[in-house]
């Protein structure tokens, strides 16, 4: 059987172009034992690859040049030599950005089985949800009527995060850029405040005038300048987790720090960076809590869909231009 893949051919520095994508074609071995062959249905992207495009290791390993990439995504399994995953299983995996993946059984995991569409365990109740609901709840120790402010806000994590938040009862306040997400968080009753055109100062402002009395914790997607911001609004006691800093993440070289991190002296707040994979074992308390809420409609999601395998590089790079509302996926 023939399997598609992109690979990259090299390291970029700055915004990744999209000549570094290529699409490869090739002929999968005969399955040896214990391993499953699954046509895929649905892809992720995330801003956490960009990273592994590096060539550095940070807290994963970097991708290899000319080699499949990685990255979630669900399929049904067409073929097995697991009896575990019978042929016509759905199952979640690592082994995106292609059409056929093969890989061992103990490397996929059945889909839930709440009543929600598929591609919803890869945003909502997977890894983007569960990110959400790990940084809230373990890194912040979020408590009833905290005041809560999300960078971020209108994407896959965010807008997961302020409808957490809001549930919390206190003030809860969404960092966006177009109109279009700021009026979703305001639809969901979340204050909406834009960093465009704002330098760190004016966005202070605004963020005090949403919410004078300050915040006890700040979901932190973005770095820059709505970090700077965010300090100078925090309520002593407050804690930080840190989830991402996508502002940053395709710069040549380091940028200068916030100016204000005296701030997090200052009022005696806490600042935890974490990587939801290491908590991946709470998965089934996340899946507890928030799969009936999801279910039940309860909690809205929003996602963002390119179709066809040929577009996965061009979903993913749309993620560095706000170009999503919610999860960014790729159906083939």
């Amino acid at each position: 059987m023939q399997s598609r893949h992109f690979t990259i051919n090299d390291y970029p520095q700055g915004t990744p172009a999209r000549e570094l994508f290529e699409l490869h074609e090739q002929e999968l071995p005969a399955l040896a034992e214990g391993e499953v062959r699954i046509r895929n249905t649905w892809l992720s992207v995330d801003p956490y690859m960009r990273g592994r495009m590096s060539g550095v290791k940070t807290y994963i390993e970097p991708f290899e040049l000319n080699a499949p990439l990685e990255g979630a995504a669900i399929g049904e399994v067409v073929e097995s030599r697991d009896s575990d995953f019978p042929v016509g299983a759905k199952v979640r995996h690592m082994g995106g950005w292609r059409d056929i993946a093969q890989l061992p059984g103990d490397q996929l995991e059945p889909l839930p089985t709440f009543e929600v569409p598929d591609q919803a365990y890869l945003g909502v109740l997977g890894m983007p949800g569960m990110t959400a609901w790990t940084g809230l709840n373990r890194i912040a120790e979020m408590q009833d009527g905290d005041n809560v402010l999300v960078s971020g806000a209108a994407g896959a994590v965010g807008s997961l995060a302020v409808q957490l938040a809001k549930a919390k009862g206190g003030t809860v306040v969404g960092i966006a850029g177009s109109q279009e997400k700021l009026d979703w968080l305001e639809d969901h009753g979340v204050k909406a405040v834009s960093y465009r055109g704002k330098d760190a100062a004016q966005l202070t402002e605004a963020l005090r005038e949403a919410c004078p009395e300050g915040f006890d914790v700040y979901y932190e997607n973005v770095g820059g300048t709505c970090l700077e911001a965010a300090l100078n609004t925090l309520k002593v006691g407050a804690r930080i987790a840190v989830c991402g800093m996508i502002a940053r993440y395709n710069e040549d070289t380091p940028s200068a720090g916030p100016g204000n991190l005296a701030m997090i002296l200052i009022r005696r707040a806490r600042m935890e960076g974490f990587i939801v994979f290491d908590h991946w074992a709470n998965y089934s308390q996340f899946l507890e809590e928030v799969g009936p809420q999801v279910e039940d409609g309860q909690l809205d999601y929003e996602e963002t869909v390119e179709d066809g395998l040929e577009r996965t590089p061009d979903a993913f790079l749309k993620l560095f231009e706000g170009a999503n509302r919610g999860k960014m996926l790729v159906r083939l």
